[in-house]
């Protein structure tokens, strides 16, 4: 796995990377030594904030976690990643490397971890009308939802507006 460290409005320490890519190298297993893994750190008001992104095969793998130290918040983040992974094993067996899930040795089975049967357990259907983003995101508020999907009034794409942890919005519009 490659892996890329970088610092939000801040510079990370050689030994806080060793540290990351030596953790994350624990994935290797799941994934081919070609797949890109991109780690971000950021610190605000005294919290630490870790966040990794990996994409393999047309599949986007993300865990952010924040605590008193990058550490603590990397072991977190970790645990957080190999949950989603495992909770998602047989949808991903087809997925990430083959013979990662092949149990070895020193894995601990968790019994807390359980695999999902279903994906969707409900439909919805609304009127899917063309409008402004600022418009979507009075819908969203209306509707008390974190995220909306609705169709670009000026360029006609399926674009969805969500609320971010920060209180602002963010929008996300099909690359072309």
């Amino acid at each position: 796995m490659i892996i890329h460290v970088s610092g939000r409005q801040m510079n990370v320490r050689d030994n806080l990377k060793n540290t990351i890519e030596k953790k994350l190298h624990k994935f290797d297993k799941f994934f081919d030594e070609d797949t890109q893994a991109f780690v971000t750190c950021k610190a605000r008001k005294g919290v630490k904030i870790i966040e990794i992104t990996v994409t393999y095969g047309g599949t986007l793998f993300r865990s952010e976690e924040e605590n008193d130290t990058f550490v603590n918040a990397l072991d977190r983040a970790m645990e957080s990643f190999e949950r989603q992974i495992r909770k998602n094993k047989t949808r991903l067996a087809k997925k990430v490397k083959s013979g990662a899930f092949v149990p070895s040795p020193d894995d601990v089975e968790d019994d807390d971890i359980l695999e999902e049967d279903e994906f969707i357990i409900r439909t919805k259907t609304y009127p899917f009308k063309p409008m402004s983003p600022e418009e979507a995101i009075l819908q969203m508020n209306l509707l008390e939802h974190s995220f909306f999907v609705f169709t670009d009034a000026d360029s006609g794409d399926a674009c969805v507006v969500y609320r971010r942890k920060d209180g602002n919005y963010g929008l996300i519009v099909p690359e072309k």
